[in-house]
């Protein structure tokens, strides 16, 4: 069973309350960083929407995030990072390690977890209709459309057992998959072993 499933079966008979995402928080991204500011090397990792999730190939300057992080716009770890072009709605947790994330590009809700929690929100993303404008051959997410989305917010305890769930769902889900992916390479490993013995030599009887 999906998240989807999941999430409309523990929400059944529960009462929710749907408020937008524009009035639970901020919409929110990083303050820009222009291509001469980043480096193949240095001391922060610069998450551009193509490297958001995997691993960083820009950098930035130690200096340069202390000011940005002071100054500007910064998630708090826990917080949901969301990819607003490319691949639309793709998401991480901030793991709260030094990085700095391109802006407009990648962006999340400065929300308040005594309202909804930010693993609740996480779920919540997997299965949202991000009602994606076009804008030529780019997808975007707008600022405007996201804080339209609506989200059913049940209270705390029943949110935190939500989590607990998926979570549980998740791990399971990851643990077959490479019980899965083992059996697989076991199979063409002996597969291959066969096919590699030599074939018997066929004689010819008159």
């Amino acid at each position: 069973m999906s998240h989807l499933g999941y999430m409309e079966k523990l929400l059944d008979g529960v009462e929710v309350e749907w408020e937008a995402l524009g009035d639970i928080g901020k919409v929110s991204m990083c303050k820009r960083v222009l291509k001469h500011q980043t480096s193949s090397k240095g001391d922060v990792p610069f998450y551009k929407i193509g490297t958001f999730g995997k691993e960083p190939d820009a950098y930035i300057t130690r200096e340069l995030f202390e000011e940005y992080k002071t100054k500007y716009s910064y998630p708090q770890a826990g917080e949901v990072l969301i990819s607003a072009s490319g691949t639309i709605g793709r998401t991480v947790i901030f793991d709260g390690q030094d990085s700095y994330f391109q802006d407009s590009n990648i962006v999340w809700i400065e929300n308040n977890e005594s309202e909804i929690l930010n693993k609740y929100l996480y779920y919540f993303y997997q299965i949202v209709n991000w009602n994606v404008a076009e804008g030529g051959t780019i997808k975007r997410l707008y600022n405007d459309n996201l804080r339209k989305i609506k989200v059913p917010i049940p209270p705390l305890n029943v949110q935190a057992e939500i989590v607990r769930i998926l979570d549980t769902f998740t791990e399971i889900t990851a643990e077959l998959t490479a019980e899965l992916t083992a059996r697989q390479q076991q199979y063409a490993y002996y597969r291959d072993l066969l096919l590699s013995f030599p074939k018997p030599e066929v004689v010819a009887h008159d």
